[in-house]
């Protein structure tokens, strides 16, 4: 899958050459103009990588970053043209990943966004799990029990890899936000509905097909 970033920058001809070139590098970019729209795209969620200028026309790209910080992990490049030591300390220190002065190279940017990437990749512990007949195939993101070959969107490829890595582990739908979809400002009936379509989809495995529990007022667990 290619990844996802968001890049929130009030310069529209430098917003265009950023996503031009990103997009000819593999990746799937989404544009916002403003703190309130790049809050909008981060909330929306499927981002894997945020690229954040700090001047931005409605507030601060530093308040948006420290809000984000309160809820989310998700991997966050500064770009701005404050090049001040004091200024790269505080976006450090708020929580980016990475801090890019203007101007800089295209190449350098999508060399920076690959760096970020790999570092906020967890180690990997496994390449297939095996929770009853289900079995996840981590290198290839496929699920299968048998000859039976499950269809799944993304999200729901990920919500199952995330059950099958913890078999009984309960998981909370802040936990599954978090994880899945970069933040927990999703509404936890998007986790709700994902749910419900990925419990189907196993329901329709050979036995013994583990199936997804939910345990009330805590959240889901996968039980073989």
């Amino acid at each position: 899958m290619r990844p996802h970033l968001a890049l929130i920058e009030d310069e529209p001809d430098f917003a265009l050459m950023c996503r031009s070139y990103l997009e000819r590098a593999g990746f799937i970019v989404t544009w916002a103009m403003d703190a309130r729209a790049g809050k909008s795209v981060l909330y929306e969620g499927g981002v894997d990588l945020a690229v954040l200028d700090l001047g931005l026309p409605d507030g601060s790209g530093l308040e948006l970053l420290r809000a984000l910080r309160s809820t989310s992990r998700l991997p966050v490049i500064v770009v701005s043209g404050r090049a001040a030591e004091a200024d790269r300390v505080a976006g450090l220190e708020i929580g980016a990943d990475d801090y890019l002065v203007k101007p800089f190279s295209q190449r350098e940017l999508v060399a920076r966004i690959h760096a970020v990437l790999r570092r906020s990749q967890p180690p990997d512990t496994a390449t297939v799990l095996q929770v009853g007949s289900l079995r996840v195939d981590i290198a290839a993101r496929l699920a299968s029990a048998g000859e039976v070959h499950l269809v799944l969107r993304p999200k729901e490829y990920a919500l199952l890899e995330m059950l099958a890595a913890a078999p009984g582990r309960v998981f909370s739908a802040a936990q599954v936000l978090e994880r899945i979809w970069g933040s927990s400002w999703q509404q936890p009936a998007t986790v709700v509905e994902h749910v419900y379509r990925l419990r189907g989809k196993l329901a329709d495995l050979p036995p013994p097909a583990p199936r997804i529990t939910t345990v009330r007022g805590y959240g889901y667990r996968l039980d073989p």
